[in-house]
């Protein structure tokens, strides 16, 4: 952290993204799990309380086991985010009404949602059609999972009934949401009176509501993203320690991007910290 210049981190896994993605795992061993992997998160991050946060593993094979994980890690962990894979689990996609406790209880938690996705899952994933092919598989699976997550989230009703759920789309770049809100927008108008009764609004205005999304440090791409829906909903990582991190000199290589001063300030601090609920 000191040799990027990084003041706070909020801690995502790397092994961990994989423990849970086995289709129709017994669901008592998915909640062990997921509350093993946050109690050591925990004491991981005692080593500097201040500038170490976590983001609490919560387990999608049982709605009530989410529930009650996510609750603890909150007010007994004092954990500042939760995360989930975007990929389908049991044949549910995320706005199927089994998953409204969750989303409820994050919402009056006041603690957000990160989907955090990874190239290998067991569970359905887009990038399995590329087989052992670890180039395409990866150029796909982040982004094209991401982009499902959000349509759920934003064209799906979930945030139309949960109006003060953050959530954010990480580790799959940010470039791929003009397009995408764009198309959620055009079909809503074609189609939106027989399939998205529920929404009041525009699913771009959802999103622009209570989304975020994370640019990586030499994503060029990003300053279209600006121009499209400003730079409010934006945040930074460094990726580390994964094979495709720009580390010792990510945030070395995000300060040369083609955007303004005062977006690389948002996007470096202020976006991150009305994410997760921390001091401006």
């Amino acid at each position: 952290m000191d040799i990027e210049g990084i003041d706070v981190a909020v801690v995502y896994p790397s092994r961990g993204l994989f423990a849970l993605t086995i289709p129709d795992m017994e669901p008592r061993l998915a909640a062990a799990m997921a509350r093993a992997y946050n109690d050591w998160l925990y004491e991981f991050c005692q080593e500097n309380p201040e500038r170490l946060l976590g983001a609490g593993m919560i387990s999608p094979f049982d709605v009530n086991d989410a529930v009650a994980e996510a609750t603890r890690c909150v007010r007994e962990l004092g954990f500042r985010a939760m995360f989930l894979r975007p990929n389908e689990v049991n044949g549910r996609n995320w706005h199927d009404p089994y998953y409204e406790p969750l989303w409820a209880t994050l919402e009056a938690l006041e603690v957000p949602l990160g989907f955090h996705e990874g190239s290998g899952s067991q569970l359905r994933q887009v990038g399995e059609q590329f087989g052992t092919n670890t180039m395409l598989k990866h150029i796909y699976s982040h982004p094209v999972e991401q982009m499902l997550t959000a349509g759920a989230f934003c064209a799906g009703g979930i945030l139309e009934r949960h109006p003060r759920l953050r959530v954010a789309f990480l580790e799959g770049n940010c470039s791929w949401v003009p397009f995408l809100l764009w198309r959620m927008d055009e079909h809503w108008e074609w189609l939106g009176d027989i399939y998205a009764r529920e929404l009041t609004m525009a699913p771009s205005a959802y999103f622009k509501r209570q989304c975020f999304v994370s640019v990586e440090c030499d994503e060029e791409p990003v300053k279209h993203v600006i121009d499209a829906i400003g730079d409010d909903r934006i945040v930074f990582s460094t990726d580390f320690p994964h094979g495709d991190s720009k580390f010792p000199r990510a945030v070395e290589s995000f300060l040369t991007l083609p955007i303004s001063e005062q977006s690389k300030r948002k996007i470096l601090w202020d976006n991150c910290a009305a994410y997760y609920g921390l001091p401006a």
